[in-house]
């Protein structure tokens, strides 16, 4: 269920282009006017920050030997406090954006790649045109302004490359980074901050042995999506997170092309979640495991109070059947295959300290969505997923630009019921894989869940 603001055809079949073409600059834009003037600066508006981002070719070193060619985005803020911005010149990530809800924002894009480009905010609400959607890719040498307000609540969200028919190549070459939004009601709480709030993005890669990223895909790979040899961790081969015996907050976001993740500490110690893609929970959950899907983030609450200094723990992906051919795949012989188990990153207690933090027992305040309310409780608007000719289709209907069906559009502030179909049912149609779904600039509550053919992952 969910309360949706004009749904178009470009926003629901984004999905629907994460497969990577050959890379080539992008050809003439069909709205090259409104991106004109997109890209203006208004006189009107009045920010609180302003920033400039770049996108340039940069070498940088991840293992001994040659430095990786990457597609590096470098931050600077021009007006307003300069931590609003964090870069790593260690790292292929794009840098980290910290915002308050409430803050205006302008930010300058400039693309110095060799191949048009544009950044999505993905999770944010955000006008229709300040969203970064294909249509507004610009071309070397040129520059976007994105100009909006922050109305999300606080929360962990991010912003990535998402060009037409490159998004999945672009964001591989390194185009993206978190976007982490603050309010009054999360600062309240005073969850851990600082360097004990640790944002770790989760990324699989593939290197040649000249130590250069490869992302050569094939039939398969473009049907059931590319899984790299690599386990990185904020761009860091065999990352180790040195921590004290204290709470942390760390923000978990799974930046893979297509990998799942089903995560969980080798020592067996629960999983504390505190927050999802939408913002904090009303209070902690506690779980065996977390999977985690592309795209997808959550917060937890990691308590290190009771360990030992030189103590080590492992994050691990643990072994999960998804059904189809999507879960159990690799790449040439690599030991990080979808659906095994392996070590994602370590933690090392390195710090003694006497701080002891306590968990709130509430976190949020969510009013729940009633089904009574919706305009359509009794017949949901059907997504349905399939596959034709390789390609993945919604609706039976692949993606194109500026073409937006009657039954695409939802009436401004209505809540709807949405129901999303895998669409396997034992035919070669269908998509024979777990399909992470969402709607941008939106959240949900979540009705009913049906399993149909074993394709959910386990």
């Amino acid at each position: 269920m969910k309360n949706e603001v004009n749904i178009q055809r470009r926003k629901l079949l984004k999905l629907a282009g994460v497969s990577a073409a050959a890379l080539a600059v992008f050809p003439s834009l069909l709205n090259a006017q409104m991106m004109k003037l997109a890209s203006q600066a208004s006189p009107d508006f009045n920010p609180d920050v302003e920033i400039s981002l770049q996108g340039e070719v940069k070498d940088i070193s991840l293992f001994q030997g040659p430095e990786t060619r990457v597609w590096k985005v470098t931050g600077k803020v021009l007006k307003g406090d300069k931590s609003v911005i964090s870069n790593d010149d260690k790292s292929y990530l794009a840098p980290t954006i910290r915002l308050h809800k409430g803050q205006k924002v302008r930010i300058y894009l400039k693309n110095d790649l060799p191949s048009a480009t544009i950044l999505h905010w993905h999770g944010l609400h955000v006008p229709s045109k300040m969203d970064g959607n294909p249509m507004y890719a610009i071309d070397n040498g040129e520059t976007f302004v994105y100009e909006f307000e922050i109305l999300n609540r606080a929360g962990t969200y991010w912003y990535h490359a998402h060009t037409h028919s490159l998004t999945a190549r672009h964001v591989y070459s390194g185009l993206a980074g978190f976007f982490i939004v603050s309010d009054d009601e999360e600062q309240a709480l005073k969850l851990p901050s600082g360097e004990f709030d640790v944002p770790l993005v989760i990324q699989d890669r593939t290197f040649d042995q000249q130590n250069q990223l490869n992302y050569n895909v094939g039939m398969m790979q473009r049907m059931h999506g590319f899984l790299g040899e690599q386990i990185l961790v904020n761009g860091t081969p065999e990352f180790e997170l040195p921590v004290a015996t204290r709470a942390y907050r760390m923000r978990l976001l799974n930046g893979s092309n297509s990998r799942i993740y089903k995560l969980a500490w080798d020592d067996g110690t629960p999983i504390k979640v505190i927050a999802t893609d939408g913002g904090l929970l009303e209070q902690a959950e506690t779980l065996p495991y977390l999977t985690l899907a592309p795209a997808e983030r959550r917060e937890i609450w990691v308590d290190f109070s009771n360990k030992k200094v030189g103590t080590q723990l492992t994050l691990r992906s643990l072994e999960f059947s998804s059904g189809g051919m999507g879960g159990m795949r690799g790449m040439g012989g690599g030991q990080a295959h979808a659906g095994k188990d392996f070590p994602v990153f370590k933690v090392r207690i390195s710090q003694e300290v006497s701080r002891h933090e306590v968990l709130p027992k509430r976190l949020s305040k969510i009013t729940p969505l009633r089904l009574s309310d919706a305009v359509n409780p009794e017949s949901p608007r059907r997504i349905t997923l399939s596959m034709r000719h390789m390609s993945a289709l919604l609706n039976g209907r692949s993606y194109k630009m500026n073409d937006i069906r009657e039954d695409e559009i939802i009436p401004v502030n209505t809540l709807q019921v949405m129901e999303f179909d895998n669409g396997f049912h034992g035919g070669m149609g269908g998509m024979a894989m777990p399909h992470p779904m969402h709607l941008h600039g939106e959240q949900f509550q979540v009705i009913k869940r049906e399993l149909r053919n074993k394709v959910s992952v386990n």
